[in-house]
């Protein structure tokens, strides 16, 4: 690969463009709101005190739950929550790791809360124990977000109730079809932030990545319908997409992740990808 390989998710998981103001809720700041929404929101005042400073949930703590599917059922029928999931998340206060809230998935990128996300890079070794070959999704052309992208091995959202290795084996089924002891030899590595805006609202999210060795004989066979297609690519081939523009950001900076603790590229070029890649990491 040459020091010219774009990595663009590098520069795509921070950018953001549209106005937005702080979510608040306890007197903790847990997400941001556009702030072409806020009209729409002052009709559940006082519930929701709207301001050109911040957007408040003044409601007790066992009201919140309920206040929030109501308004996000009536936000998703005016058509500004998308992809709608039936999926519980949580909502957390991301300083204090506090959860304030349960909210629906899709009502995350709305309100612009943290999030989690589980994604594994599988990878073939050659006879030293390096990477050779990297598994790579290509995702269901049916999928709500990014159809037909490139993608992890596994990846997917963490739900209430669950960790990231938890989501990671119960994805590594669902997904790939791989067993839950084939899923322990998964390792983690970095957390990876993304924030960003996206067609759904605000990605603000923190992806746990994990390794996933797996023999030759091992191959992934989908089980739920999200994946088209699974492909395993030389290690340059593999490298290549995930630099380039058809990979998820997501998948691209998990994979990026790998390649930079592997040190899998020559030094100019890990050194360059390093620097620009450092404030992406939760922790350094």
């Amino acid at each position: 690969m040459s020091t010219s390989a774009p990595w663009s998710a590098i520069d795509i998981a921070t950018r953001r463009q549209r106005p937005r103001v702080p979510f608040v809720i306890d007197g903790a700041v847990v997400g941001s709101v556009a702030a072409e929404h806020l009209p729409v929101l002052r009709r559940w005042a006082p519930r929701l005190q709207v301001e050109a400073a911040a957007v408040t949930l003044q409601v007790p703590a066992d009201a919140r739950d309920d206040t929030l599917a109501e308004v996000n059922a009536a936000l998703r029928a005016q058509g500004l929550i998308r992809a709608w999931r039936d999926e519980t998340y949580p909502l957390p206060d991301p300083g204090s790791g506090r959860v304030l809230a349960r909210l629906e998935r899709a009502a995350s990128r709305f309100w612009g809360t943290l999030t989690f996300g589980a994604h594994a890079t599988g990878w073939v070794a050659v006879a030293d124990g390096r990477p050779q070959a990297l598994w790579i999704a290509q995702r269901s052309f049916q999928k709500a977000t990014d159809p037909g992208a490139h993608d992890n091995l596994v990846g997917g959202g963490v739900p209430l109730g669950q960790t990231p290795h938890e989501t990671l084996v119960r994805e590594g089924w669902e997904e790939a079809g791989l067993s839950p002891s084939v899923m322990q030899r998964a390792t983690p590595g970095r957390v990876i932030r993304l924030w960003r805006d996206i067609p759904e609202g605000l990605q603000f999210e923190w992806i746990h990545a994990f390794d996933l060795p797996l023999q030759p004989d091992e191959v992934p066979v989908n089980q739920d319908g999200e994946v088209h297609a699974f492909t395993l690519h030389p290690l340059p081939e593999a490298l290549a997409i995930a630099a380039g523009t058809t990979m998820t950001a997501d998948a691209a900076l998990v994979t990026l992740d790998f390649v930079l603790r592997h040190r899998l590229l020559p030094a100019d070029v890990h050194d360059d990808l390093a620097a620009r890649a450092v404030g992406l990491w939760v922790v350094p």
